[in-house]
């Protein structure tokens, strides 16, 4: 799924990501259009997760990691991620 290039400070959508820290391997599984199920190695502490969640969906979506960000649901697996 390729999205298209937005002027910086543009939102584009907002995905919904149930986010497992502490995995055993890194790996992004597209449930539905908005919605995600994101492994990452990464643990639960000092936002060490949260980046990583970023990361694997930017990599995943083909997108610069600088385009997704978490917006609500920083210590909660259940995640809201701008793109």
């Amino acid at each position: 799924m390729r999205l298209r290039r937005m002027r910086k400070g543009m939102s584009l959508m907002k995905v919904f990501v149930s986010a497992k820290p502490a995995a055993k391997k890194d790996e992004v599984v597209q449930l539905d259009a908005t919605h995600f199920k994101v492994s990452v190695k990464a643990p639960p502490q000092d936002g060490k997760a949260n980046d990583a969640v970023e990361r694997a969906l930017a990599e995943f979506l083909g997108l610069a990691p600088s385009c997704v960000k978490v917006i609500k649901g920083h210590t909660s697996k259940n995640k809201i991620i701008e793109i």
